[in-house]
Order: C-alpha cells, then sequence, then structure tokens
C-alpha cells in the first residue's frame, strides 16, 4: 500500500493506493459503526469485501443503497440518504464510506457535510475518474436542473482508499471516461504524464496493472498538489477545471447522464485547445499532439448539435462565470495553462459548431 498526503493542515489527510487493499479498510477506521454509501452494481462487486473487512475489525455495518447513475445527485435522493442515516442511528462519530464512482462520492460527501452540521466520510472510489480526480479535495455536490453540481460544499474525508483491482469490472465506456482525467493532467502539468500517455497506449488500455498504478499515482500527485496550495479554489484550483466548461455544457444540454462525464470534457478540452490555437497561445504542433492523444485513446471530439446561443445561456449558469465573463482555462503548451477572464459570448463565438 503507497501513500500520498493532501496537506491541508489540521483536516490534512492521507489516499492509500495499492492493489487488493479494499481488505484492509477495517485497520483504518476509528470507529464502532459505519455507514456504506453505494449502488446496486457496485454492492453485487464489492460490498461482501468491504462489510467482511470491517467487520472483522469490529465495526457495525450499515448499507445504504442508492439508484445508479448522475440522475441519482439530486434532493430526493439526498434526503433518503438523510433517512437512512436517521434509521441507522448514526451519530456526529459515525463515518460515512462512499463505495462506488462519482456520483456516489460527491452525493456521499454532500450527505456527510450537511448531516448534523458534519460527520466523517471516507472515499472509497471504484471508478477510474473518481480515483483519479472527484474523489480527491473536498467537492462535493448534487445537482440543479439549471446545472451540475451547483448545489455544494467543500468538505473534505478523513481517507481516500483506492484499490487499484476494482478496475477490472470497470465496464470500457467508463475507463475511457476516466482517461480523459487522466489525459487532462499531463496537458496541464505534467509532459512525462503526457508522453507516457502517448508511448504506453496499449498498455494502458489493456489495464497492465503498473501502468495502471502508474498514471494513477502521477494523476493524484498533481490534484494532491493543488489542493494543498488551493482547497477552496481561489486561484490555482481552478486550473483543473480545464475542458470541463464546455464539457458540463454538453452535460446539460443532452442530459445528464447521455454523455459520460468524461467523454464530455475530451470535448470540452478540444474546444479549449482550438481556442488557445486562435487566440496564438498555443503552437500547431502541440494542439495536433493533444488533440491525436485524444482521438488515439478513442475520444469523439465533436459537439453536440445545439445552437452558440443555447451553449452561452448554460455556460452563463457555470459556477465559474462571473456577471456576462468566465476564467476560463486555456492552454499554452503540453505541462501549461493559463486563466483568461473572458466574455462568454466572444469565447462561444471563437467555436465552429
Amino acid at each position: 500500500m503507497e501513500e500520498i498526503k493532501v496537506n491541508l493542515g489540521e483536516r490534512s489527510y492521507p489516499i492509500y493506493i495499492g492493489f487488493g487493499i479494499l481488505d484492509d479498510a477495517g485497520s483504518l477506521l476509528e470507529a464502532a459503526d459505519v455507514c456504506v454509501l453505494t449502488n446496486p452494481v457496485v454492492e453485487s462487486l464489492y460490498f461482501g469485501r468491504l462489510e467482511a473487512a470491517i467487520k472483522d475489525a469490529g465495526i457495525e455495518v450499515t448499507r445504504i443503497i442508492v439508484p445508479d447513475g448522475e440522475e441519482s445527485k439530486n434532493f430526493d435522493v439526498l434526503c433518503k440518504v438523510y433517512d437512512s442515516l436517521v434509521t441507522a442511528g448514526a451519530a456526529r462519530s459515525t463515518p460515512l464510506l462512499t463505495l462506488g464512482g462519482g456520483v456516489i462520492g460527491d452525493l456521499g460527501g454532500f450527505a456527510a457535510g450537511s448531516f448534523m452540521r458534519g460527520i466523517p466520510y471516507v472515499q472509497i472510489p471504484t471508478t477510474l475518474l473518481s480515483q483519479v480526480d472527484s474523489s480527491v479535495g473536498g467537492k462535493t455536490a448534487v445537482n440543479h436542473p439549471s446545472g451540475k453540481n451547483l448545489i455544494g460544499l467543500f468538505y473534505q474525508p478523513k481517507f481516500v482508499l483506492i484499490d487499484i483491482n476494482t478496475l477490472k469490472t470497470l465496464p470500457e465506456e467508463e475507463f475511457l471516461s476516466g482517461l480523459a482525467e487522466v489525459i487532462k493532467y499531463g496537458i496541464i502539468s505534467d509532459r512525462e504524464l503526457f508522453d507516457y500517455l502517448e508511448s504506453k497506449r496499449d498498455r494502458i488500455l489493456n489495464k497492465d496493472g503498473e501502468a495502471i498504478k502508474y498514471i494513477i499515482k502521477s494523476s493524484l500527485k498533481i490534484k494532491a498538489d493543488i489542493v494543498s496550495r488551493d482547497e477552496r479554489e481561489a486561484g490555482l484550483r481552478a486550473v483543473l477545471n480545464f475542458g470541463h466548461t464546455f464539457g458540463h455544457a454538453v452535460e446539460n444540454l443532452t442530459g445528464y447522464g447521455v454523455v459520460k462525464h468524461g467523454m464530455a470534457v475530451a470535448k470540452g478540452m478540444a474546444v479549449s485547445i482550438e481556442i488557445s490555437r486562435k487566440m496564438g497561445l498555443l503552437s500547431g504542433s502541440e494542439q495536433d499532439r493533444m488533440l491525436n492523444l485524444l482521438e488515439d485513446y478513442g475520444f469523439d471530439l465533436s459537439l453536440p448539435k445545439f445552437s452558440k446561443g443555447e451553449y452561452e445561456s448554460v455556460i452563463n449558469y457555470d459556477k465559474k462565470a462571473s456577471g456576462e465573463a468566465i476564467n476560463f482555462v486555456l492552454t499554452e503548451g503540453i505541462g501549461c495553462v493559463s486563466l483568461k477572464m473572458e466574455r462568454v459570448s466572444d469565447i462561444v463565438d471563437i467555436i465552429e459548431f
């Protein structure tokens, strides 16, 4: 088991990474009882192992099951989680463990941060996307009809437990969705990771254990470093939103869950790359390498057919927007990004729809 630290003073926490370490969960917990939030698919795959590991440590376990999918990130489901915590007799010291992907982590983190004004929680991500991104950093949220993750808070977990073996059962589309976030890290911060993604494509797509471990650790080191320096996205952390402005717009316009988050982010990255090139920030050769890498991993980079006005309207509701402008993340080359406050209408006008 390896460890990466997120340094946030008294809110610091470790990220544990390894193969088969789900079986170590009980030894890492300090509680008399826990609640585990998951969905039916993950429950059938991994809840039994997790429950056994926790019970072996003498800890009582209550399971809370919610429907699978992005559509579960709403207030109706959230209230059912609260109801389950009340029924279980959860106290302020009772940890909530989130076993699943980004939806479970976001929903569970928000529930933990708001129930009794905050109970401990632990992230146990089982998708590549949640392992390299959403499980770390304390962003928790539910969706609103006007936008993705509009209702949320920053609430850090006690620790993150990443068992790489859980990726063996991950559907290919979900795996590819996570790879979009890995590619994002290479573009914004790590040329060495970008080069590795180019040269080790076949090993990564074949889920070679050591290759997957490398890209997960590389991604998490970047995420942990950025979060440690800017927990609440006052400046630096905003670079992690590369590709997410148009990505979230795609998710909103098509209906949450229709386009996987990572697939939408890949489209958003292609847009940001195009804008960066047209603004004179990015060379043609670097643009080609970035787009070729995304396409080599099988991403469809075309935007869904909606009008400029529809994209502009949705982006104006983005959390990064201020008035008619938005803090947009652009790339100046592999491993280098910049933040520019731009009018939403001007950004949309640059794109060829």
